[in-house]
């Protein structure tokens, strides 16, 4: 089961989605029999939904990158760790989102596949190499078409 705490920073978020907890929470249900590693757990992370402003400064503090991003994705396990979790219930970590980066034609689908790119680098998933963006957009691809379907 996944529980996602949403909070919102930047007001202009309710322009395109009037319940930001609600909707979030309607998707990450669809997702909980799409991974392994969540089938037996109770995992929870949070979503703060940001504006330019307040990712730069999250970005430059602790990614020392003096520059605003789409998403931001602050892990509490290391990859190695989150594969041997034992435990049942599990804190993932954070995700911000960038009201700003978001396709605002596609708004739903643009937040949509950053949230879930954010929630997999939480779970452990990278992009450094090319075998490993194939792999975790092959997996973000199937969680999008699992929750747009719906």
């Amino acid at each position: 089961m996944i529980k996602i705490d949403v909070f919102i920073q930047n007001k202009n978020w309710k322009k395109y989605i009037s319940n930001p907890n609600g909707y979030i929470k309607s998707k990450a249900k669809l997702i909980n029999s799409t991974l392994r590693f969540i089938k037996n757990k109770k995992i929870n992370f949070s979503i703060l939904l940001a504006g330019s402003k307040e990712v730069r400064i999250l970005n430059k503090k602790f990614r020392k990158k003096d520059k605003s991003t789409d998403v931001l994705s602050f892990p509490f396990y290391t990859n190695t760790e989150i594969r041997n979790l034992k435990n049942r219930n599990v804190y993932l970590g954070d995700v911000i989102l960038n009201f700003y980066k978001i396709d605002k034609k596609n708004f739903k689908k643009d937040f949509n596949r950053l949230w879930i790119h954010g929630f997999l680098h939480l779970l452990g998933y990278k992009h450094y190499k090319d075998k490993d963006y194939h792999k975790m957009n092959r997996i973000e691809k199937l969680i999008l078409k699992k929750i747009e379907d719906n």
